[in-house]
């Protein structure tokens, strides 16, 4: 995999042709070129690229099926001309054009989801917004950066906390590969959630411009009564009904205080039930991370039938104590392991250069995150797992568990498969099947914070029931034409079907 590029996203996977031309598309979908009368007023607002490397690279994310596809010399589908503007005013000019001419739009930053959602089904353009990077403010008194979309998430950590002496305390494992933009849209979470919050927790206001070029501004103080919350209609909508340019997020004093530990459970289900007990005494610790033995051997080497669990706290120092003791008494029962463990976490945490190598090889690799209730999540996690394990071709599958909430948490499956070339998309389609549908039939949601993209798209209509007509009506209403990546979240598109594989 080249190097992270810091500020710029990170291709995925090398293709395999020449460089000089485009991969072709890999789904069967109705394509949209833009008409040279538009790309010439479209020239006129902003950088214009049609070139076939360029177009390539912008039309992909890392979405595993795609990298799977990049070993093909394929994309899942391929761009018209991918559009670079620098400033909101820009964007609403672009998005002003396309909605006139009917064009298909699909925002896209740093391109690191993994779930084809910047993958533009219908070719037109792809609004890359990775121009629109940099901190417009910082508040020290209220604790609230005023932030352009297109900033990187490492670029925006390491600014604040030398600048300003502050952080959001979100920490994607993609920290490095993500936009604050990209965040919003998928509903993104870090691996600091249980302390600082999701993203839908720490964004406090938008910019949006609507598909027709209409600037809307949301949110901007700590709560209000105005109707319904504008800002939570955006967050998590994949790009669908509105293009983030900028978002107000709350941010805190950089931690003076932080505390590790880890522990070793007989069972998964017996980690789980002290996770509960910490969150619902009210202790937040940043990090709380239960592993099954399958994969705390894997990350740890903690042997078959150790369940670790990794834990760090960091904040006020007084409050770190308080957290750490309640988690000292909810795993009293349990074996220490040493903070050694924490130390290997954090130091591979953010390592994503093995998905390559194992894509390379032949392996059908991919993860799925999803939450529920405390009541719920014993039973899922045995019987998700046993599903994948039950499809033909799976090799391991795996969970942890990684963001944990008073109510319930979230558990991240792994899966792994070496079929034949020519079933590797049936395996994979099959793996995914298996587990979404026991995890909905459990009471588990759809995702955690992946989003839906492409892949889980088939998966909405049963997992929102009626809601799903709700937000066809919202797609309605705000994007009339339906420019705007259209193809995802399940959502009905002018410009045809929503494409299937295999």
């Amino acid at each position: 995999m080249p190097e992270t590029r810091r500020g710029a996203p990170t291709p995925p996977i090398a293709f395999r042709g020449p460089p000089d031309t485009a991969p072709s598309s890999r789904l069967d979908t109705t394509r949209v070129d833009v008409p040279a009368d538009i790309l010439e007023r479209l020239r006129g607002v902003c950088p214009v690229q049609t070139d076939p490397p360029a177009r390539a690279e912008a039309s992909r994310d890392w979405w595993p099926l795609g990298m799977v596809w990049a070993l093909d010399d394929q994309v899942a589908s391929l761009a018209a001309a991918v559009v670079r503007p620098a400033s909101a005013a820009e964007v609403r000019d672009v998005l002003t054009i396309c909605d006139e001419a009917r064009v298909p739009v699909t925002p896209a930053a740093g391109r690191s989801g993994v779930c084809g959602a910047s993958v533009p089904v219908h070719g037109g353009v792809l609004l890359d917004l990775c121009g629109l990077a940099g901190i417009v403010d910082v508040d020290a008194v209220s604790l609230v950066a005023d932030v352009r979309a297109g900033t990187f998430g490492d670029v925006l950590e390491d600014e604040l906390r030398v600048s300003h002496g502050v952080t959001v305390g979100h920490w994607p494992q993609s920290v490095a590969l993500s936009t604050v933009g990209g965040w919003l849209a998928c509903r993104g979470a870090g691996q600091f959630s249980t302390r600082y919050g999701k993203i839908e927790d720490i964004v406090e206001g938008l910019d949006v411009v609507l598909a027709d070029g209409t600037v809307v501004h949301t949110g901007g103080v700590p709560r209000a009564a105005a109707g319904p919350d504008l800002t939570q209609v955006f967050v998590g909508s994949e790009g669908t009904l509105g293009v983030i340019t900028g978002a107000r997020l709350r941010v805190h004093p950089t931690p003076p205080a932080e505390r590790r530990a880890a522990f070793g459970f007989p069972s998964f289900a017996a980690g789980l039930e002290a996770c509960r007990s910490v969150l619902q005494r009210g202790a937040t610790p940043a990090v709380l991370r239960l592993y099954d033995d399958i994969e705390g051997d894997r990350s740890f080497g903690t042997g078959t039938g150790v369940h670790p669990l990794v834990v760090l706290d960091e904040g006020d120092a007084g409050l770190v104590d308080a957290v750490m003791s309640v988690v000292s008494e909810a795993c009293a029962d349990a074996a220490p392991l040493g903070e050694d463990l924490v130390a290997r976490w954090l130091e591979h945490r953010n390592d994503v250069s093995g998905l390559e190598a194992l894509i390379g090889r032949g392996y059908v690799v991919d993860t799925m995150e999803i939450s529920a209730r405390w009541r719920d999540l014993p039973a899922i996690y045995e019987a998700a797992t046993a599903a994948l394990r039950a499809v033909e071709g799976t090799l391991t599958a795996s969970a942890h568990q990684s963001h944990a909430y008073g109510d319930g948490a979230c558990l991240y499956f792994t899966f792994a498969g070496q079929p034949d070339a020519a079933a590797r998309e049936s395996y994979y389609r099959a793996a995914w099947d298996a587990a979404t549908t026991t995890v909905l039939a459990h009471g588990g949601a759809l995702s955690h914070h992946h989003g839906v993209g492409l892949n889980r798209a088939r998966f909405v209509a049963e997992a929102l029931g009626a809601g799903a007509d709700v937000l066809a009506a919202l797609k309605a209403a705000l994007d009339p034409h339906g420019i705007l990546n259209p193809g995802k979240l399940g959502l009905a598109s002018p410009f045809g079907a929503s494409p299937a594989w295999p």
